[in-house]
């Protein structure tokens, strides 16, 4: 018999595993002792020892391998947000000394001349929740600046977003509550607005005689509508600008088509990163105060009469914002970095990044998440460039298929392979056939399934690799093609954090309709379409481990659950 100290420096040493510090070594031997753990002969092999180490690891939910929750990483975060200000501050004084790329502006109307009877410049503020590492708001301030008038923020509080929960509402109000916070101290005028914005907007720039309107990019239909609304509705006078500052490489830079894929993107983007991809300079205290009188906001009333699912509350695991997104940051590159590239695809390693929330609600910069994970690259190579490659190449990948695709969501935008596949195979019979109700719910014979839609209900995201096979099995698990994209969205919008975006709409394409992909061995359902099954991630990770984690069950057998499945 051995000690859990014994197991776990045996594996530690044959695995080269490289600890943050001793305490986390500590608290690894802690929870092994407290389940009473021993080896026998039995599991004495050197991947054995792995095996039962990270799966006890795993097991217990209060523990993450992402090391745990101590003062020293509370300090770190804090001071990686004084490093980051200070590299602001040593870039330039201000964006009006900075050399800022024009090609990040988009002039979207005739007007490109700020009246002088202007009161002010308002930033439309909806994709990029942040004051800080946000180009839309630096050229505001710029053209503010130039104008030697007051800087206004404007974010507009939407009835109902897509299929947004409550869940999404109040973490974007979290982080709204720091912008007008920051905001404030930068004598920046932040304004909550409730309304459709090609009302609120208008309505806005009318009343307080604002001289142009800044939005930032959002390439989904909706806010490209809003957009274009509020082009026509503006007085001819009053310039309109978009500035892409979600991308590195601006949507309409690296491409000015729809690409076919990574491949066709990829040099595109990576050759234009010397240019792009610079530190960012401050947004500074704004010399020019309004003498306007504003509204104060009621942050206690903010939701009250949103339209929106209000049973899917909030997740805990994640603080909404610019500084708990630098927290996060600061936790990926110090702890999980170093397993990025060899462990991202394993459910059962917490080695992902977990930004995905943050980069959606554009609560941090990408851009500023690159610059500091460039400064590991010499410690760990293969992970940032991993990491870089999602960062950059896939999540612009998906802004451009949806700018140029305004089918991104619906099987018109498949290749044309893909369609004539799917349709093919639209009558194949289906083993299983779930409605919309038993999968929300989790209620199908594979746990592994269940495993993730609990995931996605509980915590508001599955892991990335399992994202894919939740999609798939929709697939094949409902009538239609189309069907499976139509609820594959339906519930990954509801519950996801990072829902409502080119990323999660891609994903389901990709998925179901073979988008960014190419074709594969014919099967039924299928067609062409890449498949995935349960053996296949028995073969990748743990699946007892996963399921265990998040007590799924099969819910029923085979056959109490097999339907009929009947050729049209």
């Amino acid at each position: 018999m051995h000690t859990a100290s014994e197991v776990f420096n045996k594996w530690r040493h044959a695995f080269s595993v490289s600890l943050e510090s001793d305490l986390t070594k500590l608290i690894a031997i802690k929870y092994l002792s407290k389940t009473n753990f021993t080896v026998t002969k039995a599991t004495s092999s050197t991947s054995n020892y792995f095996y039962c180490i990270q799966r006890y690891l795993f097991y217990f939910s209060d523990f993450k391998m992402s090391g745990p929750s101590t003062k020293k990483l509370r300090t770190s975060h804090t001071d990686l947000v004084k490093q980051i200000e200070e590299q602001r501050n040593q870039t330039a004084d201000s964006v009006m000394t900075f050399k800022f790329n024009k090609k990040r502006v988009r002039i979207l109307t005739d007007s490109d001349e700020v009246s002088s009877e202007s009161k002010g410049i308002v930033y439309w503020m909806f994709r990029d929740a942040r004051v800080h590492d946000n180009w839309a708001m630096l050229f505001a301030q710029k053209i503010a600046l130039k104008n030697k008038v007051p800087l206004h923020v404007c974010f507009c509080i939407l009835p109902k977003f897509l299929d947004a929960t409550i869940r999404h509402y109040k973490f974007l109000l979290e982080a709204l509550e720091e912008v007008e916070k920051d905001c404030k101290e930068l004598n920046i005028n932040f304004h909550l607005l409730h309304g459709e914005p090609n009302t609120a907007i208008i309505n806005f720039v009318e009343k307080y005689k604002m001289g142009a309107v800044i939005a930032d990019f959002f390439p989904l239909r909706l806010p490209l509508f809003w957009l274009e609304d509020i082009k026509k509705k503006l007085p001819k006078k009053i310039p309109l600008c978009q500035v892409d500052a979600h991308n590195i490489v601006p949507c309409w830079v690296a491409s000015e088509k729809l690409e076919y894929a990574a491949r066709t993107i990829r040099n595109k983007i990576n050759s234009k990163l010397d240019e792009f991809l610079t530190e960012f300079p401050p947004v500074i205290k704004h010399p020019h105060t309004s003498d306007q009188k504003f509204d104060k906001i009621n942050w206690d009333t903010a939701l009250d009469d949103v339209l929106v699912d209000k049973s899917v509350d909030k997740i805990t695991w994640a603080k909404a914002g610019y500084k708990g997104g630098i927290a996060e940051l600061d936790k990926f590159l110090k702890i999980r970095l170093r397993i990025y590239d060899e462990k991202r695809n394993n459910p059962i390693f917490n080695a992902l990044s977990n930004l995905s929330p943050w980069f959606h609600f554009g609560m941090i910069s990408v851009q500023r998440c690159i610059l500091e994970a460039k400064k590991y690259k010499s410690q760990y190579n293969k992970s940032v460039e991993a990491f870089m490659e999602e960062a950059i190449v896939r999540r612009e990948l998906s802004d451009n298929f949806c700018f140029y695709n305004e089918h991104y969501d619906s099987l018109k935008g498949a290749y044309d392979w893909a369609r004539e596949t799917l349709n093919q195979h639209r009558n194949d019979k289906r083993d299983y056939i779930y409605t919309l109700n038993e999968l929300e719910n989790g209620l199908t014979h594979d746990d592994l399934w269940n495993a993730a839609e609990i995931q996605l209900v509980k915590e508001g995201k599955i892991h990335g690799f399992l994202r894919m096979y939740w999609a798939k099995k929709i697939l094949e698990w409902t009538e239609t093609p189309d069907d499976a994209l139509k609820w594959s969205i339906y519930l990954n919008d509801k519950y996801s954090m990072d829902g409502r975006d080119p990323n999660g709409y891609v994903g389901c394409m990709w998925s179901i309709c073979g988008v960014h992909d190419q074709g594969w061995r014919e099967r039924p359902v299928f067609g062409k379409i890449r498949y995935m099954n349960y053996k296949g991630c028995e073969r990748k990770f743990d699946v007892q481990a996963f399921v265990m984690k998040y007590g799924a069950k099969v819910q029923l057998t085979k056959d109490e659950n097999k339907r009929k499945g009947k050729k049209k």
